[in-house]
């Protein structure tokens, strides 16, 4: 089963980078988010495909047409927090009202429930897994977070499952959708979105899709826009996993889309059985 997933932020939306922090920030900076959006739906509509959003709250009040559009095209819409900001330089008490915040934001402007979420930079780790209860108060059924590898800003090579499974954490019970890994020497290697898709040529990423029975997908409207400025304050090796590939990342998706069949979120939970799935469960802390 292969999941098609965007994450919807600005271009310059990039975290752990001092010129991008702040909603202040974010001002100085050109809007290239309606373009670029342009390019997925002309994506979706030439091969076919369904796909879910995991829009920013910042997105729906800045930019409510983005949002409106999306889910009047019939789309799902999740929750990619309010303001972009990592879970885990929040404290429980920020966390929860970002997303709050988002959550009205996206519903604001739909009128309906949201009941997915994706943290950013999948920056749930070991340390703050405190977060699943608080998704399951505020409505949350999906969770697509976990990132079951070692990340730059993210991940948790803890977690220990690449594939849909429920997280109990103290009693509690959510739907997880966890990024897939696949094995290489030895390696548990992602390839599946973002940067990790456009580092790949095809060929490899076919190889790894034969490999995967089960592929969730993670995009963002900049990684099909090779024309965005360089976003100041970066490292040589943040430029390099930030801008490589971005040439090539439409025709390559565009392909996989017309190769293999992808399905969005809900169709995805609808299929699976859960009464035999894996169960991940955790002690927290209050």
């Amino acid at each position: 089963m292969n999941i098609l997933t965007f994450d919807i932020e600005e271009w310059f939306h990039l975290l752990d980078n001092p010129s991008t922090r702040t909603e202040q920030d974010w001002g100085r900076f050109e809007c290239r988010i309606h373009q670029n959006m342009d390019r997925i739906f002309r994506l979706l509509d030439e091969t076919n495909s369904r796909a879910t959003f995991f829009c920013l709250g910042w997105v729906a009040r800045k930019y409510p047409d983005v949002v409106r559009r999306i889910d009047e095209a019939g789309y799902e819409i999740g929750t990619h927090s309010d303001l972009h900001q990592l879970v885990y330089e929040q404290s429980p008490v920020q966390y929860r009202n970002d997303l709050e915040r988002s959550i009205k934001a996206l519903q604001d402007v739909t009128g309906k429930n949201v009941r997915a979420y994706r943290a950013p930079g999948f920056s749930v780790k070991a340390q703050n897994r405190w977060v699943f209860p608080l998704l399951t108060e505020l409505g949350i059924e999906i969770d697509c977070s976990m990132f079951p590898a070692r990340r730059a800003h993210g991940g948790d090579a803890t977690f220990g499952i690449a594939e849909p499974c429920y997280i109990d954490v103290n009693g509690t019970l959510l739907k997880e959708f966890p990024i897939n890994t696949v094995g290489m020497m030895g390696s548990d290697l992602i390839f599946s979105g973002g940067g990790y898709f456009r580092l790949f040529p095809y060929l490899m990423l076919q190889y790894f899709m034969r490999q995967s029975p089960y592929v969730m997908t993670y995009f963002h409207p900049r990684d099909f826009d090779p024309g965005q400025p360089m976003v100041p304050g970066l490292s040589r090796m943040r430029q390099f996993k930030s801008y490589y590939g971005l040439n090539g990342c439409w025709s390559k998706l565009k392909q996989l889309l017309l190769e293999y069949d992808f399905v969005d979120l809900a169709e995805a939970d609808r299929r699976i059985n859960w009464s035999n799935g894996p169960i991940q469960r955790f002690k927290v802390n209050a």
